[in-house]
């Protein structure tokens, strides 16, 4: 006997919804790499598709199957990057529900990135957070895509502003002291000034065209050059010796950071095309106040370069 299916049926109230779908579902990502251990993610899903007013609902098992089946193919080798995975996921959900003219897939995850440490080179483990997402709208066969990935680093920042102020006082104090201003100068270029910290959470995302690829690990990367030290679950007297004094050499508001990863941005990942969108997001969380510091910027690369080259 043919069982009957109420999604199908009128609703009592014809609206259109723009997301039906499912969130926080939990999977286990495999992707491929060539000639590499395969990359293991812990991540969620949230799976969306436009309604039409017509229907009462939308079949939201067949959102599931298209999570497996796609997951199944990166295991298989046949997709090689996890904003790729949601673009695949996306596209499939248009083929599964031929009703919705818009899909979307958000994907939270986390997964582990082998680090060494800079004096001891001892091997330790970071957990990196990474988010990516696609957006697929009807066009014909050929529907368009709209894919993008980030992630979210934790690193260390001095502050710029306490510093000076201890360096001014101790440049005082050290006059006072008869010693002479040559040596003064000499020891502040080897010796930075204490300052107060900050844990910092930098994130990127770079939203493109379907066709377009982006380095999660040059992403990573441009993180970690924008804040004043990495940080390390481990570290030897000598790493903690180096991580320091570079972060104190290197002092920077958390506004720093932001035109930091925009200047990388600019500098690494030129070859997009100019319409593909940057979100960038600094928070420190401060060490003297019981607040965090907060910076951000929202703009198309075309944009950042004609601000960069002073257009």
């Amino acid at each position: 006997m043919e069982l009957p299916d109420v999604q199908s049926t009128t609703p009592d109230v014809r609206i259109n919804l723009t997301r039906v779908g499912v969130k926080n579902v939990k999977k286990l990502v495999e992707v491929s790499r060539p000639g590499k251990r395969p990359v293991i993610f812990i991540s969620n899903f949230d799976v969306f598709v436009d309604l039409p007013g017509s229907l009462k609902g939308a079949n939201l098992s067949r959102n599931f199957e298209v999570i497996d089946e796609v997951l199944q193919e990166a295991i298989d080798g046949k997709v090689s990057e996890i904003e790729e995975l949601c673009s695949v996921v996306a596209r499939k959900l248009l083929d599964h529900h031929e009703y919705a003219e818009r899909t979307e897939v958000l994907m939270r995850s986390e997964f582990m990135v082998r680090r060494e440490t800079p004096v001891s080179k001892t091997s330790c483990h970071e957990v990196v957070k990474v988010h990516a997402r696609a957006v697929a709208r009807r066009n014909g066969h050929h529907p368009i895509i709209r894919k993008s990935i980030g992630a979210e680093v934790t690193g260390m920042t001095a502050c710029p502003c306490a510093q000076d102020i201890m360096k001014d006082h101790a440049v005082h104090v050290m006059q006072d002291l008869g010693i002479e201003q040559e040596k003064i100068t000499a020891f502040f270029e080897e010796v930075p000034m204490a300052t107060h910290n900050q844990r910092g959470r930098g994130f990127l995302c770079i939203e493109t065209d379907d066709d377009q690829h982006v380095s999660l690990e040059t992403i990573i990367k441009v993180l970690k050059d924008s804040m004043s030290a990495s940080i390390f679950e481990l570290l030897k007297r000598g790493d903690e010796n180096y991580v320091v004094m570079q972060a104190h050499r290197n002092p920077r508001f958390v506004e720093d950071c932001v035109r930091e990863m925009a200047r990388h941005v600019v500098a690494r990942f030129s070859d997009l095309p100019g319409d593909s969108m940057i979100l960038i997001r600094q928070t420190n969380e401060e060490s003297i106040h019981q607040h965090d510091a907060y910076a951000e910027r929202k703009a198309t690369l075309a944009e950042l370069i004609a601000e960069l080259n002073g257009d």
